[in-house]
């Protein structure tokens, strides 16, 4: 019997552990580039890459919880280090971290064009959730999707994907 199918068909779909300390300091250090590189280059300002911590490590540890409480706390830190008023990442973070982790766990998210893909919705997905928290909860008028987002969706999945073939040299063996 082929070993990547079990009994009932379905196929095995590894969950990764990362090496001692990787996702504090993935999670660190895109909290840093977040923060410090709009200084220094303002057309930097549309990558988001707290959120796209969040995505990986959500897909590869395969775990919803997890995957909610990473998105939460590293949304909370992103709260913490804006102007923006603090729970409104942390809100998105936690429903974006909760579904990478969902699909992780259905779906082989390894090929590049998976991730391009994923995490243009996600980061699409992740923008709506700002606009409906605001719009809703604080009754702030917010556009919803333009021609801005659509370029920083694509600009993010394109930064991702070789973001994620870094952040795969901290997994165990």
């Amino acid at each position: 019997m082929n070993d990547a199918f079990d009994l009932r068909g379905e196929s095995h779909i590894e969950v990764y552990k990362f090496r001692a300390g990787a996702i504090i300091i993935a999670t660190l250090l895109a909290l840093v580039i977040q923060a410090s590189f709009p200084i220094h280059f303002a057309k930097a300002s549309i990558l988001d890459f707290p959120l796209m911590v969040t995505i990986y490590f959500g897909l590869s540890r395969r775990n919803p919880s997890t995957g909610l409480l990473l998105g939460m706390v590293i949304g909370l830190l992103r709260d913490s280090l804006s102007a923006v008023l603090l729970g409104l990442y942390g809100i998105a973070g936690t429903i974006i971290g909760y579904f990478a982790s969902s699909i992780g766990a259905r779906l082989d998210t390894e090929h590049p064009a998976a991730r391009f893909a994923l995490t243009a919705a996600f980061f699409v997905a992740h923008q709506g959730l700002i606009v409906v928290t605001r719009r809703i909860l604080l009754a702030q008028p917010e556009p919803w999707f333009n021609t801005h987002l659509f370029i920083a969706a694509l600009c993010n999945a394109l930064v991702s994907v070789f973001v994620f073939l870094l952040l795969d040299r901290l997994r165990k063996n």
